[in-house]
């Protein structure tokens, strides 16, 4: 393959052979073609409950087009609030079995290089007739939760839905007006009673937070760059998305939706996916990381002493906090999936949950389309279940590889964005801060724009959290390859 250029038709061809490389066939088989051209419209099944009343409305990325949920909220006489999640009802039109299914089996996930995006579903499907588009009718599962004062979920229900979505918001618009830094969104203003809507949302998930942060949820953050296309698909720059208010309110309201939904299937003696992260074996290396730093964390794997360590460090030096949450991430390990029992808990690690599944993004994610049709299952009271235990071991295991290769996929393209934004200032020198030391070499990242590289010359004495000066003497777009040199 020829030596990689800035033009965007080039990092389109980067990204599928990325793709293939990993194992990933994106190309629609003739069967799924057929079968997808001959599907019909979805229709509301009977007996469904009608929500379309209520103010629904989804809050996700500004280009997202597959929208998994919806939230609503409504606030009790008691003083509790109750949350209702409206999740795709995606196995509708993707039945098991059948060769849209074997499709998306291939993949298990929608993987998204910054340049282009491979989704699970066709497009047809996860932006259109399965997503939850604005101003449609469309059918969905709903998690309904009551949360008290103290953040705790009292109450969680399960069912089928008919909904309505009145408005696509972003969270880089509703997340500056919840903290106080910009004005009302224009979208929000033009539905009566909607701000009011989004507030209790706002006020239900920072119930939900506090307690999570008591129970020991981990509050992590990493840099990862995203890179910025003009019209012709050129990378002009990169950028760091920032979670603000809005990302806390849906990552609240998701732990807690697949909590609820975990403990319904345990509870209903069907055995289910479960996304754990289990206790870190290499807990030691935390606390000698800890020790560094001059904290103290207990021998014992403790999520909850984890969690207010990290709250410190965040507190203490927000500037090398990313790097320190990486770490700790690498050294937690990586999530998987898993089969669970009825009354068997796993665990996540990281999220201090005792039960967790992914059930809100089954446009997106095949484990949570294999989790709705379990949920539909036992709402019909169907027997057997739609996958067996041996079904679901295959599938979990599946899952948790593509779910990896996706993410090598999506890292790779991030630094042929990278290398390829900086290929024309070979020689430039810019500010750094040392990001890893190890046998594998000495690494460290530019601060604008925010891109790592290798130290190839001139990085004996380099530590971790050092800021240095380097000078880019090479890079390799190909290969997302950058190379630096001490200043």
């Amino acid at each position: 393959m020829e030596q990689l250029s800035l033009s965007g038709p080039d990092l389109v061809v980067r990204a599928w052979q990325a793709m293939r490389d990993e194992g990933f066939e994106p190309d629609l088989s003739p069967e799924a073609a057929h079968e997808l051209a001959s599907l019909p419209e979805p229709s509301a099944e009977c007996g469904l409950r009608d929500l379309r009343s209520l103010l629904w409305s989804s809050i996700d990325n500004p280009d997202s087009r597959d929208l998994d949920q919806v939230e609503m909220a409504e606030r009790l006489p008691d003083g509790n609030i109750l949350v209702r999640v409206g999740i795709a009802d995606v196995d509708c039109l993707v039945k098991a079995w059948t060769p849209l299914d074997a499709y998306a089996v291939r993949s298990t996930t929608s993987v998204y290089t910054g340049i282009v995006t491979f989704p699970m579903l066709p497009e047809l499907l996860s932006t259109d007739r399965t997503s939850l588009n604005p101003d449609q009718d469309r059918m969905a599962v709903v998690v309904e939760m009551t949360v008290d004062a103290g953040g705790n979920v009292q109450r969680g229900d399960v069912f089928r839905a008919l909904l309505h979505n009145y408005a696509k918001l972003d969270y880089e618009s509703v997340g500056p007006w919840l903290e106080g830094k910009s004005s009302l969104p224009e979208r929000v203003a033009a539905i009566p009673g909607l701000e009011e809507q989004i507030r209790l949302q706002d006020e239900a998930a920072r119930r939900l937070a506090a307690r999570r942060r008591q129970e020991g949820s981990l509050e992590l953050e990493t840099i990862e760059v995203r890179p910025v296309l003009d019209t012709q698909g050129q990378v002009t720059g990169l950028e760091v998305p920032s979670k603000n208010r809005a990302h806390a309110l849906i990552e609240n309201f998701m732990v807690a939706a697949n909590t609820v939904i975990a403990r319904f299937l345990s509870q209903n003696g069907v055995p289910a996916l479960q996304r754990t992260v289990r206790s870190p074996e290499r807990w030691a290396r935390i606390v000698a990381l800890a020790e560094e730093l001059g904290e103290w964390l207990p021998d014992t794997a403790n999520s909850r002493a984890l969690s207010t360590f990290l709250i410190r460090r965040r507190e203490a030096n927000p500037v090398s906090f990313p790097d320190l949450s990486l770490s700790i991430i690498k050294l937690l390990g990586p999530g998987e999936y898993a089969v669970v029992r009825p009354g068997e808990h796993l665990g996540h690690f990281g999220l201090a949950a005792s039960t967790y599944t992914h059930s809100t993004a089954p446009n997106r994610r095949y484990p949570d389309l294999i989790t709705q049709r379990l949920i539909k299952a036992t709402l019909k009271g169907e027997a057997p279940p739609p996958y067996t235990e041996s079904d679901l071991d295959v599938l979990a295991r599946h899952c948790t590889e593509r779910e990896d290769a996706s993410r090598k996929v999506e890292r790779l393209m991030r630094k042929v964005a990278a290398a390829a934004l900086l290929a024309e200032r070979v020689g430039d020198i810019f500010t750094a801060i040392v990001t890893g030391v190890s046998r594998k070499g000495t690494f460290a990242r530019l601060l604008s724009p925010p891109v790592e590289g290798r130290v190839v010359t001139g990085e004996a004495g380099m530590d971790v959290g050092d800021s240095v000066r380097v000078r880019l003497i090479a890079t390799d777009p190909l290969q997302g390859y950058i190379d630096f040199a001490r200043a």
